[in-house]
């Protein structure tokens, strides 16, 4: 029985550690989550600010750009982080 309960608790500490990775996003998604970002950085270039990156839904592909550190999200969407717009781009 010490086993078993051992064994949970290293399941219970690996489980954690997965969980600060970003999930996987499709790339047709980041690819479009790119282009929203780049279009909005062409059209507003008086807005001063850094975003933290873009809500997409994952159906349509159509998004927004977010300043927020903790977007709200709709069931269909999911946030992009810039960091990943840009290491998709390069």
């Amino acid at each position: 029985m010490y086993a078993l309960r051992q064994e949970q608790t290293n399941y219970t500490a690996s489980s954690t550690a997965s969980r600060k990775q970003p999930p996987l996003v499709d790339p047709a998604v980041i690819r479009a989550a790119g282009q929203i970002y780049y279009t909005h950085c062409e059209v507003h270039p008086e807005i001063v600010g850094q975003p933290s990156g873009v809500a997409i839904n994952r159906v349509t592909h159509r998004g927004k750009v977010i300043f927020t550190n903790q977007p709200v999200l709709l069931p269909q969407e999911c946030f992009v982080p810039l960091s990943q717009i840009e290491s998709y781009m390069y």
